[in-house]
């Protein structure tokens, strides 16, 4: 197993928020404004209204939450495509209304150029690409304009293709060598490399043993020397591992990853149970990084 290599913190300025890596692990609460989600979390439904999302967003920030990502579409092993218009209405309404009411920084979960750009102007202040900047060839554009931060996130496939019969050779090396690629290509496009963090895709395109793999060898990915996020919660492979346990019964094994993500040095953990995670977190920083109570003020 890789071991932590701390990284001293730095701190990057987005719009009227301050995000700090490296001196504790960020919590990023998921805010799903869809029908469809796999965890069954999904707030667009027809007797659910921008109120209750509103009010779900802000639970989340009172429960601990760093950032919120809000997302509009999808991403679950066999999704189909979105229409834009229907990913705007969705998100942001929202993105706007939340960004008024909540004090830390908004992600939108995207990978339509037009999308992220409209959420940025309603407050967003980062995007959150599972295609790495690759299914819209505007979207670094788009983000370097804008000097937003960006998320990107490895994956084989779409999310339509990414679960029929993922294989590697070494899962870590050839995330690792995809990871750098696309940072290459996103600094080329004029994105600052502090604004960049990555995502091995837990779950994108990736088997049991393959998800499994990456968290024993977190460590290995720091190597990038961009921020890592990793995205666990509720995700199939701790169903798997439990024998079977449905989305809602997976919250004890994700809080065991998220706990393994901080013994590596894993910057923002990704959930949608963030009170337990935060939780977690605390205790789990404090032994690794001898974080105390005021430092997740």
């Amino acid at each position: 197993m890789s071991e932590i290599a701390p990284t001293s913190a730095r701190t990057v300025v987005l719009g009227s928020h301050r995000l700090t890596f490296g001196r504790r692990t960020l919590v990023m609460g998921i805010v799903n404004v869809t029908p469809d989600s796999f965890s069954g979390d999904g707030l667009w439904r027809d007797d659910r209204g921008l109120d209750d999302a509103v009010a779900f967003g802000e639970r989340l920030v009172a429960e601990g939450a760093d950032l919120l990502d809000v997302g509009g579409e999808s991403s679950r092993p066999g999704a189909a495509e979105v229409p834009i218009d229907e990913e705007r209405r969705r998100v942001i309404p929202l993105i706007d209304c939340l960004s008024r009411r909540v004090p830390v920084p908004i992600s939108v979960d995207t990978t339509k150029a037009a999308v992220a750009r409209e959420a940025l102007d309603a407050g967003a202040v980062m995007i959150n690409d599972i295609s790495a900047l690759r299914f819209d060839d505007r979207m670094a554009a788009t983000a370097a304009a804008a000097g937003c931060a960006v998320v990107l996130l490895h994956m084989q496939g779409t999310p339509a293709t990414m679960q029929v019969r993922p294989e590697y050779g070494d899962v870590v090396a050839e995330v690792r060598a995809f990871l750098a690629e696309r940072v290459a290509i996103a600094v080329e496009a004029g994105v600052a490399p502090d604004r960049i963090l990555v995502d091995p895709g837990f779950g994108f395109g990736k088997r049991i043993e393959h998800n499994l793999e990456i968290v024993r060898r977190l460590g290995d990915l720091r190597a990038l020397g961009c921020p890592l996020l990793l995205g666990p919660s509720r995700k199939a492979t701790i169903g798997a591992v439990l024998g079977g346990a449905p989305p809602g019964e997976r919250l004890e094994g994700t809080i065991a990853l998220v706990a393994l993500a901080v013994a590596h040095g894993v910057d923002v953990v990704r959930v949608h149970d963030v009170g337990a995670a935060v939780r977690a977190v605390r205790v789990a920083d404090a032994v690794v990084r001898g974080s105390s109570e005021g430092d997740h003020e």
